[in-house]
């Protein structure tokens, strides 16, 4: 074993020799840049002028569960901004959906609106062309956060940088003007807006106006500004006009596509064009809450607990006096959470948890994290479903504000509390957004809202998941099963479902590794 070790550390040595010792480059010279101040006589704010008006105070939000409502939002918002787009995104991919809103974001630099994009360079390095070429641009700037050194392996920094390379920007936000904001759980790629004929997440947006718009922008601006957030131009050679040129010309091919047709004629004459053109959307309306993790999470400063995005979440998790529901892709909830959900459970709160299955799944070692947690929860009165990857698509279609979910896996992170409070973002309740990862989420208190979302989650939950329950046979050995639907017909499953040995597997020897703290 040891001989083993000495070898393995030579060859990690060795490696990292032969790419170079580079670092990353000197990023004090960054400039600062702060929000465009909102005006009032724009385009956008007239649309929304009368409603705000007639509800002073308060916050106007639009939930976004169809995919290709959520690009028209963000197209749409870029095409009418004047001022200022602020984008923040963990994962944007030069697809359909990411070039359509690319080339809106290069139409709106040329009207002479300014644009700042900030990338997490965990992805940002797969499409540094584009970030080049649009930097080019006299109104746009782009920033990669907490990047990779250029000069070496990216998958070798996650030896030799861990600590640093482990730590990632999971935000998602679409600020258009400081007047309307777009926050949840997309990220920009076909997946995410039902482009791709093969893959689909079910996701959730909210649209927003009002006030904590410029809260978006607050958060925006702290991480714009940040050590971690550096100037492309500043990893990369500059980019040039022919780069632009170049990209410019490469989206005039790319409109010449059969991919491209339905996604802009939604944005023609789609409802919800029509309606924000308009400025006839019917909004919800209460005072609203951006809730955020510190762009300094990772330094683990005196106070860094208590700027956690969880730490100001949490209140309204165990002031629950009626119902929580949790919607989670990832669901690792460690000790902690555990406890915290089965002392809700024990005082007489009902405790329901929608998270991927085995099958559904897109990452399977979360699920090895998540497993262990199943039998101490449902011992405590905590409910677990678990999406079923096999259901039919009309089944799925009654659950309404999660739609998409006949392709693919669950994506959308959301929680209910009381059916008056829902919370929309980017965190995952797992060990990776509690702790190491940067998310946002949005707080909103309005009944009428969110009542009807607890309804059809009660309505509809066992269609479209199944139902795990903890078993005793008569000699006390505990075992789960899963309850659901198959062929429209109630089954009873005594194994994970539809996943092959081999999966099982897998995940088995995942589980028995000390990973939790990164899943």
């Amino acid at each position: 074993m040891r001989s083993l070790v000495h070898f393995t550390s030579v060859i990690v040595f060795s490696t990292a020799i032969l790419n170079g010792c580079g670092n990353l480059p000197d990023n004090t010279n960054r400039i600062r840049s702060q929000a465009i101040s909102y005006s009032t006589d724009t385009q956008l704010a007239l649309l929304f002028a009368d409603e705000i008006d007639a509800h002073p105070g308060q916050d106007g939000v639009l939930m976004l569960p169809d995919g290709r409502d959520a690009f028209v939002a963000r197209a749409l918002l870029a095409r009418l901004a004047e001022h200022g787009i602020d984008t923040q995104y963990y994962m944007w991919h030069q697809d359909t959906v990411g070039n359509l809103l690319i080339n809106e974001l290069i139409d709106a630099a040329d009207r002479g609106v300014r644009v700042r994009i900030l990338i997490d360079d965990m992805y940002g390095i797969d499409g540094q062309d584009t970030w080049l070429a649009l930097d080019a641009h006299q109104q746009i700037e782009v920033r990669l956060f907490n990047p990779f050194i250029r000069s070496q392996s990216k998958a070798l920094q996650f030896v030799t940088r861990f600590k640093d390379v482990n730590y990632r920007m999971h935000i998602k936000t679409f600020t258009v003007d400081n007047l309307a904001t777009i926050i949840g759980g997309r990220n920009i790629g076909d997946e995410y807006f039902n482009a791709d004929p093969d893959l689909a997440f079910a996701d959730l947006d909210a649209l927003a106006v009002g006030p904590l718009v410029q809260e978006v922008s607050t958060e925006f601006d702290q991480y714009w500004n940040s050590e971690f957030a550096y100037p492309v131009s500043t990893l990369i050679p500059e980019g040039t006009k022919n780069d632009l040129q170049k990209l410019r010309a490469n989206a005039d091919m790319f409109f010449a596509e059969k991919s491209t047709g339905s996604y802009l004629e939604a944005l023609d004459t789609s409802r919800l064009a029509n309606e924000l053109r308009a400025g006839t959307v019917k909004y919800h309306w209460a005072p609203g809450e951006i809730i955020y993790d510190s762009p300094q999470k990772k330094a683990h400063d005196e106070n860094w607990q208590q700027e956690l995005l969880i730490t100001q979440l949490a209140p309204y998790i165990t002031e629950s006096t009626e119902e929580v529901i949790m919607i989670s892709p990832y669901f690792v909830p460690g000790q902690q959470g555990q406890d915290t959900l089965c002392k809700l459970s024990q005082n007489g709160v009902r405790v329901r948890i929608l998270t991927n299955s085995l099958a559904s799944n897109d990452v399977g070692a979360v699920h090895a994290g998540y497993k262990k947690y199943r039998k101490p929860l449902l011992r405590c009165g905590v409910e677990l479903y678990e999406l079923n990857e096999e259901l039919h698509t009309q089944q799925r279609k009654a659950f309404s504000w999660l739609p998409g979910l006949s392709k693919s896996s669950l994506h959308a992170k959301t929680m209910i509390f009381d059916k008056k409070q829902i919370f929309v973002g980017s965190f995952n309740f797992d060990q990776r957004s509690l702790y190491i990862n940067n998310e946002i989420g949005l707080l909103f208190e309005q009944p009428e809202l969110v009542g009807p979302m607890a309804v059809i989650f009660d309505e509809n939950i066992d269609k479209i998941a199944f139902k795990v329950e903890l078993h005793t046979d008569i000699n006390g050995n505990e075992s789960l099963r899963w309850h659901g639907m198959e062929n429209e017909q109630k089954v009873m499953l005594d194994s994970e479902p539809y996943v092959h040995f081999g999966t099982k597997i897998a995940v088995w020897f995942i589980g028995l590794l000390p990973v939790e703290a990164l899943l």
